[in-house]
């Protein structure tokens, strides 16, 4: 069964039922799940998790939904990775690596849509919808598929070509807007007071936004019942970087795991990176700006969780960074040549920033470090294009010789 009981404004405290709704009409702050916690702590253990199945449904009873109804294509449960070449590199010995570029459509906003699906179909709706900066659409799309439902995603239109392909061909509706994610997100504000749709991440967020807890529930449990001691975060809209820390405390709120401990490190791209300059400035809200960068995953100018991730940072004694441009490509690399793992721009800000971090001193080389990759390669090839530079030969061993042999490292 689901133990969720409620929505609770996280400003003002007012309670709401469970309905398609994200915004207090009082204060008209956001809407959050509230959760039998009690009946839960009766519901589970460390040994019924580990009973559950392979997948993030493991953690249903911490969700809105029953695992008996999820709309789940196996999404979940992906990879802690010890990064012993990464880790050598920067001069950490304990760096762990997240690898959520493994789930169905390659990136965590399977883990956010597999809830928000499921609780729309518990809802009565036919269509489901998103704003999108790429990766929720794909999610989207598939998720959409897997349901049966009318499905339409609006994307930027200069997303990468990539994500386009990865969302079109599940065969949703796709929607190209000329226009940034903060364009796009308001035009889909105004559609979600004309038509009775689900879009995950507007009318259906208060659920959408916990399927990110399940990547804090699967760190604690993959390191042996305990929170890390600093976890390295990529920063769009603030609510991944808010939910992981949730997860981790919700784990310890029941007795999983000890008291959490954890430093959060958020991280943005320099040409898009609100959060980061609010928390330099000491201010406790984000200004929005117009987004520029490589990293479009991250591209938000407006960060609808930016006061709540400042307030996490203040909480944990963590730090937030900002990643030059350039970096970003850099840090996509040492990834794929250290570890095998090549992810897409977020990734390349999250090394890059950590890497920064341990040359300014803020992690001790023994401290147990986890970075969260949220998103696969594949789908922003461009951003490591020019770096890959392949010889070409003739088929004989003159050309072998004359133009590879030489370049070969001893």
């Amino acid at each position: 069964m689901a133990y969720a009981t409620a929505l609770h404004c996280r400003e003002c405290g007012r309670e709401y039922p469970i309905e398609p709704n994200y915004v207090c009409d009082f204060c008209f702050g956001p809407l959050e799940v509230t959760y039998d916690y009690d009946a839960i702590g009766n519901a589970i253990s460390r040994e019924s998790i580990q009973d559950g199945p392979l997948t993030m449904w493991r953690y249903d009873a911490l969700l809105p939904v029953d695992r008996d109804v999820a709309v789940d294509i196996g999404t979940g449960m992906t990879p802690l990775l010890k990064a012993d070449n990464l880790g050598k590199e920067l001069g950490l010995n304990n760096l762990w690596i997240k690898n959520d570029a493994v789930n169905p459509s390659y990136s965590f906003k399977d883990r956010v849509v597999s809830v928000a699906v499921t609780k729309a179909l518990e809802f009565g709706f036919d269509t489901l919808t998103c704003a999108s900066t790429g990766n929720l659409a794909g999610a989207v799309a598939a998720h959409g598929a897997k349901a049966g439902m009318r499905t339409l995603v609006f994307i930027p239109a200069n997303l990468e070509y990539g994500k386009v392909i990865g969302a079109s061909v599940y065969g949703p509706t796709v929607v190209t807007v000329n226009g940034s994610y903060d364009d796009i997100n308001r035009l889909c504000s105004e559609l979600a007071d004309n038509h009775k749709w689900a879009f995950v991440n507007i009318n259906m967020r208060p659920y959408y936004s916990e399927g990110s807890k399940t990547l804090g529930y699967e760190v604690a449990e993959q390191l042996g019942w305990k929170a890390p001691d600093h976890a390295i975060v990529p920063l769009a809209s603030g609510s991944l970087f808010t939910k992981i820390w949730k997860g981790f405390n919700e784990f310890a709120k029941l007795g999983l795991i000890d008291d959490v401990q954890t430093t959060m490190h958020g991280i943005q791209a320099a040409g898009c990176s609100p959060i980061v300059k609010a928390y330099d400035a000491g201010e406790t809200h984000a200004r929005p700006e117009v987004p520029d960068t490589i990293a479009k995953s991250l591209a938000i100018g407006n960060p609808a969780d930016a006061y709540y991730a400042l307030k996490i940072l203040k909480e944990t004694n963590g730090s937030a960074h900002a990643v030059p441009e350039d970096d970003v490509t850099e840090g996509i690399l040492l990834l794929a040549q250290s570890e095998g793992i090549f992810a897409e721009t977020a990734a390349g800000v999250v090394v890059s920033g950590l890497k920064q971090m341990v040359v300014d001193g803020l992690i001790h080389p023994d401290d147990s470090v986890v970075a969260y990759i949220t998103g696969n390669g594949l789908k922003t090839q461009e951003a490591v294009a020019s770096s890959v530079k392949p010889i070409q030969i003739e088929a004989n061993m003159e050309s072998f010789e004359e133009n590879v042999l030489g370049t070969l490292a001893d």
